[in-house]
């Protein structure tokens, strides 16, 4: 079965708590970067073929019923021409913090990629590629990045129709997750993970 849930939101927006969220109300499993990390030698040449306009979704999401964060954010045009009556759910947050997230965690992380182990050579690589395709090439400043961010979520509100697009912010909690996929919401509080220093252990591989 085609996935029907797509994040169009990019990193640090919280990306990875809805994750747990989507897979907590049964619309997992979700894919999401971390699977890119876990399984290199076959999602990466995947994920390198979409860039070079070669998307092969069945192979890429073999296994999950739903995907948010990148690489998939990169690919909302795309994915939306392949899954027309798919839904999306853009995560949004104040750009300035944003600006400041993105930039001591995943740009600071792409920028030094050429002293990075071998074996995540091919990984940093598409993941530069991918971050640049949604609009955030290497060299920009806090302003760059916050005009590039806010740029990027208003091609997805005018790309997505607005009955197939959740806009979000994972501070909201379980309510607009949870009426928008036709869940019922949890009797727990929504997950909250992945600060600056989750990021850099996962990426490492500590957690």
């Amino acid at each position: 079965m085609a996935i029907q849930v797509f994040g169009a939101g990019v990193g640090r927006t919280g990306t990875f708590s809805l994750k747990l969220a989507i897979n907590r109300i049964e619309h997992g499993p979700c894919h999401h970067m971390e699977a890119v990390l876990h399984n290199m030698p076959v999602q990466v040449p995947l994920w390198s073929a979409a860039l070079d306009g070669r998307p092969d979704w069945n192979a890429i999401y073999d296994g999950f019923n739903s995907a948010v964060d990148w690489p998939t954010a990169a690919f909302f045009r795309e994915l939306l021409e392949a899954h027309p009556t798919a839904k999306f759910i853009l995560t949004e947050r104040n750009p300035e913090n944003w600006a400041n997230s993105f930039g001591a965690t995943i740009y600071k992380l792409l920028a030094g990629r050429d002293e990075g182990p071998p074996e995540m050579k091919a990984w940093l690589d598409m993941a530069d590629r991918v971050i640049a395709k949604t609009g955030f090439p290497a060299g920009l400043d806090d302003t760059g990045l916050k005009n590039a961010f806010v740029a990027h979520n208003q091609a997805v509100r005018a790309t997505i129709p607005a009955s197939q697009l959740l806009i979000y912010e994972v501070k909201q909690g379980w309510e607009p997750l949870c009426e928008f996929l036709d869940a019922p919401v949890p009797d727990e509080p929504f997950p909250r993970t992945n600060d600056r220093a989750d990021f850099w252990d996962r990426v490492t591989g500590k957690i």
